[in-house]
C-alpha cells in the first residue's frame, strides 16, 4: 500500500547541500560555471555575506531566476532592492530561507497544508504567502499583512543564507517590468556601470518564476490553495499532492497583489513582442506588418524575428528568457510568437509569461 506520508524530494533527488555542507560531494551541480565563484573556496561567498549585512544588494542564482538579495533585518537594503530595480514599492519581495525552521520565523502559523506542500516541494520552484508574523519588515510585504516564502533549491543561495545566517529578499535582477535574468550575464548586461556582485551559478535549471500559492485555512478540517502565480510546480502537480493529505483542500486560480509579477504588462523584452494565431503563416505578409506598424505605432519593421520554443516544455522554459534577449540583442526590432497550443503543465506558466512580456496579444 503506498504510505500517504509526503516523500522527501531532498533524500528522491539527493541534491548536494552547498559547499558549506557536512555532506558535500566535493563537485559542481550540473551547469555550474566557475567564472566568479569556486565551489572549493567560500572568499565570493564571504564577501557577498559581508555586502549584505552592510545593507547593500548581491545578485544571487536561483533554479528559477537570478534575484537581487539583501538581508531581510537591513532597512538599506531593502530600500536598494527598489531603487536598484526602479520597483514600485507596492509590488512584495519574495523572502528566501534556506530551511523550514527559517521559513516558520517569519509567520503567524505555520498550517499542517503548508507544511505538507514544503515537504514535497521544497527546496524548489514554490513560494508560499501565508500571514506574516509582526517582526516582518513591511517593505517586504508591501504593508500587505501576508507574507511570501520560498527555499530555493539552488546550492549557492542556500550556502549564502546559510552564511548570512538571515533569510534574503530577492526579486529577479532585472529593472522593473523587464526581462527575468536566467545567466549572470544577463544581470551584468542590465545594470551597467554600478557595484554590483554577481554570484555566478550558471544557467538556471528552470527558467521562469516560481509558482506562488497563498493558503487559507477555512476551518480545522478544510483548506484553500490559491495558485496566484503558474510557475516551475504546475497546478497539476500541486492538486495530485493534496489528494494525499488527510484534511480537505480546495485548489483555485486567482490573481491577487500578494503575489510579485501580477500586473498586465511584465517580463518585457528590449523590444516590442506580438503574440499572434497559432496557424498565422510565415514570413510575415505586407498586410499583417502594415497592421502591426498601425498598432504599436511604428514607422517602420525592419527586422521581424520569430520566437520559436522548444516542443518540450521544460526546455522551452529554461530557454524562454534567453531567447528574448538573444534576438533582440542580434538587432531585431519585433518579436513575434505563434501561441502555443497546449497551456497546461509547465506551458501555463510559459504563457502566462508570454502574454505579460506582450507589448500585443493577437492570438
Amino acid at each position: 500500500m503506498q504510505s500517504s506520508q509526503p516523500r522527501d524530494r531532498r533524500a528522491r533527488s539527493q541534491r548536494p547541500s552547498g559547499i558549506l555542507g557536512a555532506r558535500l560531494p566535493l563537485a559542481p551541480p550540473p551547469g555550474y560555471r566557475c567564472d566568479n565563484v569556486n565551489p572549493f573556496d567560500t572568499s565570493e561567498l564571504l564577501k557577498a555575506r559581508d555586502r549584505l549585512l552592510a545593507g547593500d544588494v548581491v545578485a544571487i542564482p536561483t533554479e528559477t531566476v537570478y534575484g537581487l538579495a539583501a538581508s531581510i533585518e537591513s532597512e538599506a537594503g531593502l530600500r536598494k532592492i527598489f531603487a536598484t530595480k526602479e520597483r514600485p514599492f507596492f509590488d512584495p519581495l519574495i523572502v528566501h530561507v534556506a530551511s523550514f525552521a527559517q521559513a516558520r520565523t517569519l509567520v503567524k502559523d505555520w498550517p499542517p497544508v503548508a507544511d505538507f506542500l514544503a515537504r514535497f516541494f521544497w527546496p524548489g520552484p514554490l513560494t508560499i504567502v501565508l500571514p506574516k508574523a509582526e517582526t516582518v519588515n513591511p517593505l517586504i510585504t508591501s504593508g500587505l499583512s501576508s507574507v511570501a516564502i520560498r527555499y530555493p533549491s539552488h546550492p549557492v543561495a542556500q550556502d549564502l543564507i546559510k552564511l548570512a545566517a538571515v533569510p534574503l529578499a530577492a526579486p529577479s535582477a532585472n529593472k522593473f517590468g523587464k526581462t527575468s535574468p536566467s545567466r549572470a550575464e544577463h544581470v551584468r548586461a542590465e545594470f551597467p556601470g554600478i557595484d554590483l556582485l554577481v554570484l555566478d551559478g550558471g544557467d538556471c535549471e528552470v527558467g521562469v518564476e516560481s509558482t506562488v500559492v497563498e493558503i487559507n485555512v477555512l476551518s480545522e478540517d478544510e483548506s484553500e490553495v490559491r495558485i496566484l502565480r503558474p510557475g516551475g510546480v504546475t497546478e497539476e502537480m500541486i492538486r495530485e499532492t493534496l489528494e494525499k493529505f488527510s484534511r480537505s483542500v480546495r485548489v483555485v486560480r486567482a490573481e491577487s497583489p500578494v503575489a510579485p509579477g501580477h500586473l498586465k504588462h511584465h517580463y518585457m523584452p528590449p523590444v516590442p513582442l506580438v503574440i499572434l494565431p497559432e496557424d498565422e503563416p510565415t514570413p510575415l505578409s505586407l498586410r499583417r506588418r502594415t497592421q502591426l506598424q498601425s498598432d504599436l505605432k511604428t514607422n517602420e519593421l525592419r527586422n521581424t524575428s520569430e520566437l520559436v520554443l522548444n516542443q518540450d516544455p521544460e526546455q522551452a522554459a529554461r530557454e524562454l528568457y534567453s531567447e528574448m534577449r538573444r534576438l533582440a540583442e542580434e538587432g531585431a526590432d519585433l518579436l513575434f510568437i505563434r501561441a502555443p497550443r497546449d497551456r497546461s503543465g509547465l506551458w501555463s506558466a510559459i504563457w502566462d509569461r508570454l502574454t505579460r512580456a506582450a507589448s500585443l496579444n493577437l492570438s
